[in-house]
This record gives structure tokens, C-alpha cells and sequence, in this order.
């Protein structure tokens, strides 16, 4: 089937309540209230290449539910691709991002590709839409939908979660190839000001930043007992504990981590040292082989400590074709280390069979960390560092992207203004690591940023002060927008 439907259940945004203040809980029933009576009749339908792996599924799983829960029809459709058109799209993703990937072009042949895969998926999408919806296209492998849905009635937005922060040729390419597919959409939603294109029509252009969910398998509360057995489960540590490693499911079902993590590089992790961390895709532009030399340039000639590099099993990421290449070069940089570095770095491919089990598996493991990084080269937003921030951690993250957006530098984490800078990188982590004191008073601060900035709540807000805007009476489809604010 070219476009499957992604099974959601529903989940009360009410429960937001317990971690919102006075203000937040005022605006989460005013953003209910206006959902309900707003989308009364319409489908609000969310597109993307893949339901599993990676922050926009992981977003989308809990904000089409809490919609759902609220009472409105959203949905969320998966659409499919050959090899080659996943190939393409990876390449767009890196351009994106000022990166050549795979050293290709984005010619004729390429735009073949892209072209063929989206025609057949289209004419799928335009049979299950009614005139009056609203579809919302994720990101560059959506794009060339939008030509097949003109004129079908429906209000068309497109939603990019990548960026650069100074675009390059490679990325203004990037951005011409996809510009004739983009165009025609109604709004244009980017994740901070300075991703917007300046091709586009800024009058239909929105800031809106990504959010985490406090409550899903990934960012729920996990008692310390809890959070050992995890790991244990995982073979990320060794042996048992005695505790169950159980989690809550997004429906509010019981969930246990039966599967284990394929530990490439090192052994287990020792419980008894300090934890340094970086959860991502097997991806250039996160630098994990950056990161380790930083750790071990900087940290282990400090002190004992332990770094774990965790990302998907390769093998479970479908719309990720370079995943498996990334991995074999940072297998073969830990191989080249000294013995005594080998021992302390680990490599982790998480298990993906399951979603909501690898996500209590990372919970776990952000909440054991003493330290999580993300040095990314380049940066759409990097949701993982909200996760990180929303269990109190302390996190060393680039100035890169969205990265900027939410961590204040030196109050609720600590920026390093060059990514490539690997011995201010490792110096920055192993202050955190030598001083316990002030790296509770970060992470305690980051978790109020988030709770304030960055959660499902605001993320819903200013999505239904979009669709107001777009169903507004009397509204002509491309008239200007009113402009509003991002976080």
C-alpha cells in the first residue's frame, strides 16, 4: 500500500495540568476549547516517510493522540518510496544542512526519482482527503505531494523541521529544487526564523518550535530502581537488580523492556562510574566520532568515566539509507583508540522493533546519565536536548539550529560556539562532570525551561492558531496571514 494509515489512540491533554503552572493551565483549556469548535467536521491529516525512528514520528505519535483526545479528527498517513527515493531525500536532508551527504547531485535523474515515488503516493492521498481538510506535509520527502492536492479543496501546509542557521550554495540548491513543489502551500512552517527560506512569501510563513511530551515512554517519570532494571534488561548494564523493567505505554497499558540493546564497541557500562552520553541517529552531522575523541582527549585524561554513543539499530530505520555507513566509520574510529579509551566508549544500537520500548530504554538512560551531549554539526532543532533538559540533566550541546532556542547558555545548559572545537567540548563536560553541585542547578533550571517553552501544550496552541487563521470566514486561500510569534 503507498500511503498507510499510522494506528493512534487518544490521550487526555488534561493531564498536562499536573506539571503546568497557573498560566499554562489557563491556555491548555482555551487551546481545547478552541480545537473543538475550530475543527468540528474537518480531518486534520500529518504526512511523513516513516511511523518509527527519529523526532518527527516521536512528536507526531503524541500530538495527533492528544488532538484526537481533545476531541478533534487528526490523523497521521505514512507514505512509501523505493530505495532510491529515500536516497534522494537523504541527499536533500544533508543539503539542507549545508552538507554534501553522498556526494551527489540533485540533477534531472534525482528529480526523476523524487518525482515518480510522489506521484503514485499522491493520487493515494488525494482518494482519502475531503475538500475542507487540512494536510500537513513533513518535511522535504512530503514536498512534491503538494502539486497532487492543489485543487482538491483542502488547506495544504508545509512543515520543515530542518535548517541552517547561515545556508550555504549546497542548501539554497536544496532549497530551489524543492521550491516548485513548496510554493503553491498555503503556510509554510519552519522550527525558528532563521530556517526560513528567502525565496518564499514571508506573509505566509510561521515559526513554530517542536515539543516534547512529557509523558510518553521517552520522557516519563521512571523511579531510580526502574531506570537500573532497564538498563540491566537492555545489556546496557550488567546483570539483574531485582526491580521489573517496566514502563507505561502511551495508552496507559503496562510495557516491560524485554529486548537488549547490540553493544558494538566496549563492554557493558560500569553502574558505579560517571555516565556521559549522546542519543541519535548514525548521522554525520551529530559528529559522534567528534564526540569521542573530545571525551577521551579531554575527559579520561581527567578523570575515570565512561562515554556511550546510542542510536537505532540500522537495520529498523527505513528512510535512513546512510545510517549503516556511519556507523561502520565510527566502529572502525573506536577500534583505531587506545586500549585503555576502548574500555571507557561504548556503542549502542537500540532496538526498534518495539518504539515505546526503545524510548523507555533511552528515558533510562538520559536519566542515568551525568552528562548527555549533542555536538551536532548542524541542527534542525535536536529534540533530544529538551528530553534531556525535561529530566533535569545537564547538557553540552553546539550553538547550532534549534539547539540555541533552548538552551540559555551557562543558566540551563552550557553552548560550545564551534562544534568542530572538540578539546572546549571535552574541557565543558568534564567541568559538569567535576562539579555536582552546579550541574543540579542546571538541570534543574532546564527542566523548568522546558515546562515553559517546549511542551506538547504550546506546540498545540500555536498549531490551532494556525488553522484559525486558515479557516478564518471570508479568508481567500493565499491572502496574507496575520504573522505569529514562535515560542
Amino acid at each position: 500500500m503507498l500511503v498507510s494509515n499510522v494506528s493512534v489512540g487518544t490521550m487526555r491533554l488534561e493531564r498536562f495540568a499536573t506539571v503546568l503552572d497557573q498560566q499554562g493551565r489557563a491556555e491548555l483549556e482555551e487551546t481545547i476549547e478552541r480545537m473543538r469548535e475550530l475543527l468540528r467536521f474537518r480531518v486534520v491529516w500529518n504526512v511523513n516517510t516513516t511511523a518509527r525512528g527519529g523526532g518527527v514520528a516521536e512528536m507526531l505519535q503524541s500530538m495527533v493522540a492528544y488532538a484526537r483526545g481533545a476531541g478533534v479528527d487528526w490523523r497521521w498517513v505514512v507514505i512509501a518510496g523505493e530505495q532510491q527515493f529515500f536516497r534522494v531525500t537523504k541527499r536533500i536532508h544533508n543539503w539542507l544542512h549545508g552538507d554534501p551527504g553522498d556526494g551527489g547531485d540533485l540533477d534531472r535523474a534525482a528529480r526523476s526519482a523524487y518525482e515518480t515515488a510522489l506521484l503514485f503516493n499522491g493520487a493515494a492521498l488525494r482518494e482519502l482527503v475531503r475538500e475542507g481538510d487540512i494536510v500537513v506535509l513533513h518535511d522535504p520527502q512530503t514536498a512534491g505531494l503538494i502539486p497532487a492536492l492543489e485543487g482538491s479543496g483542502v488547506h495544504l501546509v508545509w512543515r520543515a523541521h530542518i535548517g541552517l542557521d547561515q545556508p550555504n550554495e549546497l542548501a539554497r540548491s536544496a532549497w530551489l529544487f524543492l521550491l516548485p513543489y513548496v510554493e503553491p502551500a498555503e503556510a509554510y512552517v519552519f522550527s525558528r526564523p532563521a530556517h526560513v527560506w528567502s525565496y518564499l512569501d514571508g506573509s505566509r510563513t510561521r515559526v513554530i518550535a517542536p515539543s516534547i511530551d512529557a509523558f510518553s515512554p521517552k520522557n516519563q517519570d521512571l523511579e531510580p530502581a526502574t531506570v537500573d532494571a532497564i538498563l540491566r534488561a537492555a545489556h546496557i548494564f550488567a546483570g539483574t537488580n531485582g526491580a521489573a523493567p517496566v514502563f507505561e505505554r502511551q495508552d496507559g497499558s503496562p510495557g516491560r523492556v524485554d529486548r537488549h540493546a547490540e553493544m558494538l564497541g566496549g563492554p557493558a557500562l560500569d553502574p558505579e562510574l560517571p555516565i556521559v552520553c549522546q542519543v541519535s541517529r548514525w548521522d554525520r552531522l551529530k559528529d559522534p566520532v567528534g564526540v569521542m575523541h573530545g571525551f577521551v582527549s579531554q575527559v579520561l585524561s581527567s578523570r575515570d568515566a565512561q562515554l556511550l554513543l546510542a542510536g537505532p539499530s540500522t537495520r529498523e530505520v527505513a528512510d535512513d539509507p546512510e545510517g549503516a555507513e556511519v556507523l561502520e566509520q565510527v566502529l572502525r574510529a573506536w577500534q583505531e583508540l587506545p586500549e585503555r579509551a576502548r574500555a571507557r566508549v561504548g556503542l549502542a544500537c537500540l532496538p526498534m522493533v518495539d518504539g515505546e520500548e526503545n524510548a523507555a530504554i533511552v528515558n533510562a538512560l538520559q536519566r542515568r546519565s551525568d552528562v548527555i551531549v549533542q555536538k551536532s554539526l548542524a541542527e534542525g532543532f535536536g529534540l533530544t536536548v529538551s528530553e534531556a533538559m525535561w529530566k533535569a540533566r545537564p547538557v553540552v550541546a553546539s550553538a547550532v539550529g534549534g539547539i540555541q532556542d533552548q538552551i540559555e547558555d551557562g543558566r540551563s545548559g552550557v553552548l560550545i560556539p564551534d562544534p568542530s572545537d572538540l578539546d572546549t567540548f571535552g574541557r565543558r563536560v568534564d567541568g559538569l562532570l567535576g562539579d555536582h553541585a552546579g550541574a543540579e542547578r542546571i538541570g534543574a533550571r532546564a527542566r523548568v525551561r522546558v515546562r515553559d517553552h517546549f511542551l506538547s501544550t504550546r506546540d498545540l496552541r500555536q498549531w490551532t492558531d494556525l488553522f484559525e487563521a486558515l479557516l478564518a470566514p471570508g479568508r481567500v486561500p493565499r491572502d496574507p496571514l496575520p504573522e505569529v510569534a514562535g515560542n
